[in-house]
């Protein structure tokens, strides 16, 4: 008798066992996955901060670090105006560019609009 069950029956049971244990796992790949490599990824770049880079805080707050403690940060928020945050504040390090992000004039700019409005009958 309980070879005719596994016969007929036998291959349903397979799949009610499998799908519970391929949505697990999908889950585990969509999900968890991802997220447990951008904590790693922000508690690296939170050991790794450096006086004077420019970061930004959970808050959207630019700031300078001005010291790194153990588990705290000193962040220059206004020449002279100092804050002290807890690491896990950071979110991100602003990179800095190299050069001057305003082009220098005469490098293909248009001059500022000048003040005086412009003739019609001209």
């Amino acid at each position: 008798m309980l070879l005719s069950q596994a016969a007929t029956g036998g291959g349903a049971n397979y799949w009610t066992l499998l799908l519970p244990i391929l949505l697990l796992v999908l889950f585990w790949v969509v999900a968890i996955r991802p997220q447990r490599r951008r904590q790693r990824e922000t508690s690296n770049m939170q050991n790794k901060l450096q006086p004077g880079q420019q970061v930004m805080t959970g808050a959207g707050l630019l700031a300078t670090v001005h010291a790194v403690e153990d588990d705290a940060v000193v962040l220059e928020i206004a020449p002279g105006v100092y804050a002290r945050h807890v690491r896990q504040a950071i979110v991100r390090i602003i990179d800095q560019p190299d050069q001057p992000s305003q082009p220098q004039v005469g490098e293909g700019t248009t001059p500022p609009p000048s003040d005086r409005p412009e003739d019609p009958t001209a």
